[in-house]
C-alpha cells in the first residue's frame, strides 16, 4: 500500500510553553500531511521508538488514557484507509482529499464556532437568558485565549487548569468562575453528542469544578409574614414589588422570569399551569387563597392572551428579555426598601423568595426529593446546596436533644 499513517512528534513547531505538537503523519503516494491530535509534550517526554508519551510525564493528568486514545484514533484511520482501498477509491484520492475522508469537516469545527451555533439556536428557541449565559461564559474563554480559537481536542486537563488559574488570578470569585466552567462543560457534552468532540479526550472526569458556600439567602417565617402584612398604596411601586415577591413564594419559588411570562390563559381550573423558561419543566400548581387575591388584582378585565403582570410589553423574545432585565433591576432595588419597611436586616433580592420557600419546606421535614420536585431542579444535589445552611434554631434544638441524653 502506498499509504501510511503514524503517530509522531512534530519537532519543527515548538509552542510557547516549550512543548511540541503530537500529530498523525499521513503519507500518500510520496506526499505527506499532518493531522492534529490536540496534544503536545516536551521533546524529552516523547518516546519516539514506541511513538507514545512517556509514562512519567506530569503535564497530562492521565498519560495512559491519552496514549490509548492516540492508538485507537490511528487504528480508526487505518481502518478507513483499508475500506477506501477495498472500494478501489484510495488510488484516485489526492492527499488532501484523503485527509478530509479521515477527518470529516465537522471534526475541524472549533470551540468558538460551535458555541456560537448553540447560542444562535437558543435564541431561535426563545431561550434568551440561557443564550446570554452561554455568551458570557464563551467570552470569558475568548478573553483567556486572547480571541484565538481552538479545536475541542485542545480543551484538555491542562487547558482547564490554566483557564482556572488565569481567572482566579485576575480577581474572579471561585463561584463566579465555576459558573463559566459549568457552561464550558455543557458545551463540551453537547459537542460529544453532535460528534464534534471525542469521548476519549473528555477532560472533566478528573477536573473538579470548585465552589464555595454562599451566604444564606432565605429569611425566617416571621420576616416573610411581616412582608406579607405590609400596607402599601395599591398600584404603587412597592405594592407591586411586594406582590411579586409573595407571588413567587406562593408559586413554590417561581423565578421572576417565569412570573413575567405568565398569561391569564395559564390559569386553569383553579391552578397555575406553565412551563419553566430555564428548563422547560411543566408546573401545575394549586392556587392558594393568598395567591388568588394577587391574581384577582392583576387579571381583572384582561383577556386570556394578556400577561398577568405588567412586565413584558412585546412578543419579540429579545425585547421581552430586555424588559425582564430592566424590571428585575427595579424590583431588586424596591425589595431593599421593602426590607427596611418590614424591619428586616437580610438583603432582599428576587432569589430570596425561592430560597425561603425551600428553607421553610425543609424546616417542616418535607423530603428533599419533594422539595427538589417543587423547585424544578434536575439534580438532587442542586437542592441540597439550597438547603446546606439549616435554620440555627433547628440546629440548636438537635443539639439540645443530643445533650439531653446525658
Amino acid at each position: 500500500m502506498n499509504t501510511s499513517i503514524v503517530i509522531t512528534l512534530d519537532t519543527r513547531r515548538e509552542k510557547r510553553d516549550g512543548t511540541y505538537p503530537i500529530t498523525f503523519r499521513l503519507c500518500h503516494f510520496q506526499k505527506t500531511v499532518t493531522i492534529s491530535t490536540g496534544y503536545s509534550v516536551p521533546e524529552k517526554f516523547w518516546d519516539e521508538k514506541n511513538r507514545r508519551i512517556k509514562t512519567h510525564y506530569k503535564g497530562i493528568e492521565n498519560v495512559l488514557r491519552v496514549n490509548n486514545f492516540l492508538e485507537k484514533e490511528r487504528a480508526r484511520h487505518i481502518d478507513q484507509i483499508t475500506i477506501l482501498k477495498d472500494k478501489k477509491e484510495l488510488a484516485y484520492l489526492s492527499i488532501q482529499e484523503l485527509k478530509q475522508k479521515l477527518v470529516p469537516k465537522k471534526n475541524y469545527q472549533t470551540f468558538f464556532t460551535y458555541s456560537q451555533q448553540l447560542i444562535d439556536s437558543m435564541i431561535e428557541q426563545n431561550r434568551i437568558g440561557t443564550a446570554r449565559s452561554y455568551k458570557t461564559a464563551v467570552n470569558s474563554v475568548k478573553k483567556f485565549r486572547k480571541e484565538k480559537d481552538f479545536k475541542f481536542n485542545e480543551l484538555n486537563y491542562r487547558f482547564l487548569q490554566d483557564y482556572e488559574a488565569y481567572f482566579i488570578k485576575n480577581g474572579y470569585t471561585v463561584n463566579g468562575f465555576a459558573s463559566f466552567m459549568r457552561t464550558v462543560r455543557a458545551i463540551y457534552n453537547k459537542a460529544i453528542k453532535d460528534g464534534i468532540a471525542e469521548k476519549e479526550g473528555y477532560p472533566f472526569d478528573r477536573f473538579s469544578i470548585k465552589t464555595e458556600p454562599t451566604k444564606k439567602r432565605a429569611i425566617s417565617l416571621e420576616s416573610l409574614q411581616k412582608i406579607a402584612n405590609l400596607k402599601f398604596k395599591p398600584g404603587s411601586a412597592l405594592f407591586k414589588s411586594r406582590n411579586y415577591f409573595m407571588m413567587s413564594f406562593y408559586l413554590m419559588g417561581a423565578s421572576f422570569t417565569d412570573l413575567a411570562h405568565l398569561k391569564v390563559k395559564n390559569i386553569v381550573d383553579g391552578r397555575i399551569q406553565y412551563k419553566r423558561q430555564k428548563t422547560g419543566k411543566h408546573y401545575d400548581i394549586k392556587i392558594s387563597p393568598q395567591l388568588q387575591i394577587i391574581l384577582d388584582y392583576y387579571t381583572k378585565d384582561k383577556s386570556k392572551e394578556e400577561y398577568i403582570l405588567p412586565v413584558i410589553r412585546s412578543e419579540d423574545p429579545i425585547t421581552q428579555y430586555k424588559h425582564i432585565l430592566r424590571a428585575r433591576k427595579k424590583y431588586n432595588k424596591r425589595l431593599r426598601l421593602i426590607a427596611e419597611n418590614a424591619g428586616i436586616e437580610t438583603k432582599l433580592t428576587s432569589y430570596v423568595a425561592r430560597h425561603t420557600f425551600a428553607s421553610l419546606a425543609n424546616n417542616m421535614a418535607i423530603p428533599v426529593t419533594a422539595i427538589s420536585e417543587m423547585l424544578g431542579h434536575q439534580k438532587l444535589s442542586t437542592t441540597q446546596i439550597y438547603l446546606a445552611s439549616l435554620n440555627k434554631k433547628i440546629i440548636d434544638n438537635y443539639n439540645d436533644e443530643v445533650i439531653s441524653l446525658i
